[in-house]
């Protein structure tokens, strides 16, 4: 049946593709850091490394620019793709039960990969938490932009309310509970010894410690945060693909206007935050819960303005060749994220390298993973119709094998 068979590459939307491939590379910035430092380092800037000049300045680049920024992008393009799949299943005569069904398939492997991804090679996984929330955010599908819109903001509301609830009651947590969090966020210097000697002993050495990790971001960490968060972004998401802001048919004025408004609030409130929390030196009872909602919000209204930017570019044929190649990352995003994850363990688990690059390194690697993959993704595409695991998930989904090679 034409309903059960994936998008055609002529059906593609060249401005998701775009975006998609912008945020990829966006979230390697800062998943480097969990790569290549203590945890504690990605929530807590002055709890590991070098804090002065250039590693200081990039930090805070970081910081401003990309920490939840893009993964609340791509949160929001995941999205859009619910609506997508299911619109153009819907377009090739599926009926409800069957595009439904599609639509499990399709999040249960992808619930699967999360899970092999955390618990065999990094704790830092995304795909588990896009694969759980997709199946309430279906139930959405059907309501108009505007109330996707604000469903969404109750969403990002009730997590933020939780964070500012935890926050204000942290002076009554049992005292037990406030030194368990204060050994997170800024674990002595015999913790920190003990994580870098485990992780850059060889993949072998720090194995149970990710898998342990990983199910508590799981469970714990991601009823009390992730959730909130990736249910808001996605709703968001789809509100804008309702509205035709993602596919690019909107006025170039139009994402004009959204890149400044966007930028504007979200530096304001990124500015604000990096202020207060540096003025407290990071203190945990305030910079763990409270100090954090100030990048939260900022990265929502910045994520916003990334999409006028990008999707703006797109609308106007601005840098074409760019487009194409970030198109191509786009297209393979599942293969390129794993294949991060697949660089950082060699790199900094397999060879050593964990707990001794410094910030400014990292970003050295970093620009240099975004080279490759921008060369890569497009010379793979000329040759096959998708990446290799998108292939294996569109093959799972489909319950068939499909066609590779072009």
């Amino acid at each position: 049946m034409q309903s059960s068979l994936p998008v055609a590459s002529q059906e593609r939307i060249a401005s998701l593709d775009v975006l998609r491939g912008f945020a990829l590379l966006g979230i390697l910035v800062m998943n480097i850091q969990a790569f290549a430092m203590p945890f504690c380092a990605y929530m807590n800037p002055i709890s590991f490394g070098e804090q002065e000049g250039i590693n200081r300045m990039v930090w805070g680049f970081g910081h401003i620019f990309f920490d939840m920024k893009f993964m609340g992008l791509f949160s929001m393009l995941f999205g859009a793709g619910v609506l997508l799949f299911a619109d153009r299943a819907e377009a090739r005569g599926a009926s409800l039960s069957q595009v439904g069904w599609l639509h499990c398939k399709r999040n249960f492997w992808l619930v699967m990969f999360g899970l092999l991804h955390a618990h065999l090679l990094w704790s830092g996984d995304i795909l588990f938490a896009y694969g759980v929330c997709a199946f309430p955010v279906y139930l959405f599908r059907r309501r108009s932009a505007r109330t996707l819109l604000i469903c969404g903001l109750i969403f990002l509301l009730l997590g933020s309310g939780l964070s500012l609830m935890l926050g204000l009651s942290y002076e009554q947590w049992p005292e037990q509970d406030q030194a368990g969090l204060v050994e997170f966020w800024r674990p002595d210097q015999a913790a920190l010894d003990e994580e870098i000697a485990k992780y850059s002993a060889g993949f072998a050495s720090g194995f149970a410690s990710n898998s342990e990790g990983s199910l508590f971001i799981e469970t714990f960490i991601f009823a009390v945060n992730i959730f909130w968060r990736v249910m808001g972004m996605m709703l968001l998401g789809m509100a804008f693909y309702r509205s035709k802001i993602l596919s690019g048919e909107r006025s170039v004025g139009f994402y004009r206007r959204l890149l400044m408004a966007g930028a504007v609030i979200g530096l304001l409130l990124i500015g604000i935050g990096m202020r207060e929390n540096l003025a407290r030196d990071y203190a945990i009872e305030y910079s763990f819960y409270l100090g954090s909602q100030w990048n939260f919000w900022g990265s929502v209204a910045l994520s916003m303005a990334y999409i006028g930017l990008v999707v703006g570019a797109v609308r106007s044929g601005a840098m074409p060749a760019l487009q194409r190649r970030l198109g191509a990352v786009g297209q393979m995003a599942f293969t390129n994220y794993i294949l991060h994850t697949v660089i950082g363990v060699v790199v900094f688990r397999v060879l050593g390298y964990f707990g001794s690059v410094e910030r400014v390194e990292q970003l050295a690697i970093v620009i240099t993973i975004w080279i490759f993959q921008l060369w890569l993704s497009p010379m793979w595409l000329a040759r096959y119709r998708f990446g290799p695991l998108e292939w294996l998930w569109r093959s799972l989904t489909y319950g068939k094998m499909q066609p590779l090679r072009r």
